[in-house]
């Protein structure tokens, strides 16, 4: 069984349902919990985990002054995806027609994959390394 992700990257978008649409359809990953906001703020919390384990939250911009995630910008994050199918998820990813930002490309140190932006600007790169 793979262990309950410690570290939560956070995003905002300004179309959060958007957002969650292509990240769990494009790149893979399962919708967990999606908590309803406001009209101003659409979607309050999402979480998506990665079916290799690790996840990432995420929630709508807009509504009330929230001093903590007011700060958080669409289009500024940045994430790392490990997995064992990237070239499927390429494929899906290009199909999309989302922007590849570093085609698929073997590294020196072994890893095999490729980066992207959402269609709000956030950088994602997939790739079978998994860290020293």
């Amino acid at each position: 069984m793979t262990p309950q992700p410690t570290v939560w990257p956070a995003l905002r978008y300004d179309d959060a349902p958007a957002a969650i649409r292509f990240l769990v359809d494009v790149l893979g990953f399962q919708e967990t919990l999606v908590v309803p906001g406001t009209p101003e703020r659409e979607i309050a919390h999402a979480e998506l985990t990665w079916p290799e384990g690790g996840g990432v939250m995420l929630g709508s911009t807009g509504g009330p002054v929230d001093p903590v995630h007011d700060a958080m910008r669409p289009g500024v994050g940045t994430a790392y995806i490990v997995s064992d199918h990237v070239d499927e998820i390429y494929a899906r990813v290009k199909d999309s027609g989302a922007e590849i930002t570093e085609d698929l490309t073997d590294t020196d140190y072994g890893s095999h994959g490729f980066s992207l932006r959402d269609p709000e600007g956030n950088s994602w790169s997939i790739g079978t390394y998994r860290g020293a």
